[in-house]
């Protein structure tokens, strides 16, 4: 794809320092890349148009206690109860509900399984519980960054990475519309997801459950699929996990240190993008220490993320470490059963003075008022959960999602799309296209689970490939790759070659190194060098390294594609759709060229002698993801935001008007020079003035425009007012002052990654 970039300057006055922790907005205003999602947002053109989706992650959690054959919630003369008058506001009823609990019913809504299980009174080491009041709901919290996890009859949705490579805030609201749909059919009504990580590495194992690199696409995305989630009232969603999650690595055993600047600017933002985009129900804390303090009794808890969302903060499943630091510091419910908020254990820290009334009390009403608000006490589970709720509307989902969210990272000679002829013959080789498509469909896991997702309705990529070649009137044969001789055999006799190369990452472990597994860069090696016409199809969780990239003309990220990977890659590989995904990770050229590398201190850390906690030193600060590439002088192999299409666009016509007072709005025309219809992601970026010492440009925007060959659109990437104060578009985060700042001086805005500028004078002076 060729692009004809330009680029800009905007000089700006700074106005009054906005404050460190702006208060959550019930209603925000449109978003810098499009206009915020309306409650039910129209599926996309390619979709079923009546899809009204209504669709779970615990950290190895077990399954909480079976909820009742009935909710209380739908006994008999509820309506007698002032906590079930639906005319009054969520607050008043979680107070009135509150106020008629003796303590111990109080302390049940610290604990998740005391809390939504109202009738159950004992647990494990003889922790008991009064039962809780009438008319409370069942509630079953289900993991789910990807989809309704180690569940029957759901939709195995693409990875959540891949979710973010459609930079498509549409489609990932439609998504968490319908995991919240399925997870509400099966019997659960709390989804621990989105995930959100900053990509510190590309070595850690979730890398496949977050949203990438960036602050800005991070919180925005994050924020469509919790508007998704909590749609219809009632399912709740719970973004994950705060803060400084960088690793798996001893992830319980760890201190990220780090400086407040980087916390608050890398780690922390895109969770109060996603805070204040959205209005989550929940959010879960984190294992790792930062600074030398657990997270989950983290004073910042109160001080930053608490300043940001009124609903409450659970932990991880066993990521509690104390009674009165962790409440007494902001958490607010303790995941899975109680071990450090029993009865026994808050009753002697309130007789020890070390925690008070009113903030037990204030925990309770978190967790209360949030189940209320998300409609959990008005709208109880069903009886009896659907045996299969993945519908065909939920199945288009998943695969404009994989259509969308594959990303071409390379294609000289025109080589895709597929162009066969009657009589021609496909080779398709490499067992994850067969054999072991399964393993790539959703995420690794242990315990027995190969995957996350059981992938119950996969359509393998051999099978899609299969079905659309032979209506092409052309013949696919297959190989596993398993004997590289007879591979190469395979190759050599027929016309073109799609070779599959896999990486599988996943919770609990790092990835060694971004090499493919099972022999893979041995594989493409050599099915490349027997024939030339060579297409790799990577499914991944991560970035890899490429040393066979200059023997193939054609690469394809597909990431862990979901259930309809298949159809979804025919479709891409033969052109029937024009791949549109952008990278929200940067892919280096090797591991060595990482932010991370070259220092154990960054990675993986250090555990000093007789020490039990790892130390991992931040030292990079904001030096991460394509921030550090830009600083440091490194060329990646694919840089953050790239991808190609089958069609070209240019860029003219750049300009930038406003101020930091009433807002900027950034526009340019866009012309489709190509000879096919595509959609491009058009991505505008700034670079704050020197003073500011940022490492280089930050994304400030972006929006999907769709072209027809030869036409032109203008586009306006419109920073509102309410953005530049919500997401920091043009500011830094001020240690000294505990505020963010935005510096005077001259601002430079580029789209598609340019560096040529035009001046404007901000006129707010």
């Amino acid at each position: 794809m060729r692009l004809r970039l330009l680029g800009a300057a905007l000089l700006l006055t700074p106005v009054a320092a906005v404050p460190a922790a702006a208060p959550a907005q019930a209603a925000p205003a449109a978003t810098p890349a499009q206009a915020a999602l309306p409650a039910a947002t129209p599926a996309p053109a390619s979709l079923p148009a009546a899809t009204q989706a209504q669709v779970t992650q615990p950290s190895a959690t077990p399954a909480p206690a079976a909820p009742p054959a009935v909710s209380p919630a739908r006994a008999s003369g509820c309506d007698a109860y002032p906590w079930m008058d639906k005319r009054k506001p969520p607050a008043q009823r979680a107070h009135s509900l509150l106020a008629a609990s003796t303590q111990h019913q109080k302390y049940r809504w610290l604990v998740e399984q005391p809390a939504n299980n109202p009738q159950q009174t004992t647990w494990p080491d003889g922790v008991v519980y009064p039962e809780q009041l009438p008319c409370t709901p069942a509630v079953v919290y289900t993991d789910g960054p990807d989809g309704i996890r180690f569940t029957d009859g759901v939709t195995a949705f693409p990875a959540t990475i891949a979710t973010a490579a459609t930079w498509n805030e549409n489609l990932a609201y439609l998504k968490g519309a319908a995991q919240a749909d399925e997870a509400y059919e099966k019997g659960k009504n709390v989804i621990l997801a989105p995930g959100i990580a900053s990509g510190r590495t590309p070595l850690s194992g979730r890398t496949p459950e977050y949203l990438g690199e960036d602050a800005l696409l991070s919180g925005l995305m994050a924020a469509a699929g919790t508007r998704g989630i909590q749609s219809d009232d009632r399912v709740l969603a719970t973004l994950k996990h705060y803060v400084a999650n960088e690793q798996e690595l001893d992830r319980q055993t760890s201190s990220s240190n780090a400086d407040e600047r980087t916390l608050r600017q890398v780690y922390d933002l895109p969770f109060e993008i996603a805070a204040k985009r959205s209005d989550p129900a929940s959010v879960m804390c984190s294992y790792n220490q930062i600074n030398g303090v657990y997270a989950c009794e983290h004073p910042r808890l109160n001080t930053v993320l608490k300043k940001k969302f009124d609903g409450y903060v659970m932990s991880d499943f066993g990521s509690v470490h104390s009674t009165a630091a962790s409440l007494v510091n902001g958490l607010d419910q303790e995941l899975n059963r109680p071990i450090w908020f029993t009865p026994a254990k808050l009753d002697a820290a309130l007789a020890a003075g070390q925690i008070t009334q009113r903030q037990i009390d204030a925990a309770a009403l978190r967790v209360i008022t949030a189940y209320v608000r998300g409609g959990l006490f008005d709208n109880p589970l069903p009886a009896t959960p659907a045996a299969d709720v993945s519908t065909e509307a939920h199945k288009a989902i998943a695969r404009t999602m994989a259509e969308q969210g594959s990303v071409l990272l390379k294609n000289n000679r025109g080589t895709l799309p597929l162009r066969p002829r009657a009589g021609d013959t496909i080779a398709v080789i490499g067992p994850t296209a067969q054999e072991t498509a399964h393993e790539v469909c959703s995420l690794p896991w242990r315990f027995g689970n190969p995957t996350t997702l059981r992938c119950e309705d996969l359509v393998t990529p051999l099978a899609g490939i299969r079905e659309r070649a032979a209506r092409a009137g052309a013949t696919v044969t297959y190989d596993n790759g398993s004997d590289l001789a007879a591979a190469a055999a395979s190759a050599a006799a027929a016309d073109t070659v799609v070779v599959f190369g896999y990486q599988r990452a996943g919770e609990f472990t790092d990835l060694p190194d971004l090499r493919l597994q099972g022999g893979g860069d041995e594989l493409i090696a050599t099915v490349a060098a027997a024939n030339p016409r060579t297409v790799v199809v990577l499914q991944t969780g991560s970035a890899v390294e490429m040393p066979w990239l200059a023997s193939v003309p054609a690469v394809l990220e597909n990431w862990y594609g979901g259930e309809q990977m298949g159809p979804a890659l025919a479709s891409l590989l033969f052109g029937d759709t024009n791949p549109s995904g952008k990278l929200p990770m940067t892919f280096p050229r090797s591991l060595a060229d990482t932010p991370t590398a070259g220092s154990p201190e960054r990675y993986p850390g250090v555990r000093p002698e007789g020490e039990t906690i790892r130390q991992v030193d931040y030292t990079e600060g904001l030096k991460v993801g394509y921030r550090w590439y830009a600083a440091e002088g490194i060329e990646p192999l694919f840089r953050f935001g790239h991808g190609l299409s089958y069609t070209s666009f240019a860029y003219r016509d750049l300009r930038v008007t406003g101020n930091s007072r009433t807002g900027v709005k950034i526009q340019f025309r866009l012309t489709n020079t190509g000879k096919r219809a595509g959609a491009e992601v058009a991505q505008a970026y700034v670079t704050l003035p020197a003073s500011a010492g940022e490492p280089g440009p930050r994304l400030a925007g972006w929006e999907r425009v769709t072209l027809e060959p030869g036409r032109s659109r203008t586009v306006t990437i419109d920073l509102t007012r309410s953005d530049l104060a919500d997401l920091h578009l043009l500011q830094y985060f001020d240690a000294g002052r505990d505020a963010w700042v935005t510096p005077r001086g001259t601002y430079g805005f580029t789209v598609g990654g340019s560096t040529a500028r035009i001046r404007f004078v901000d006129n707010a002076r």
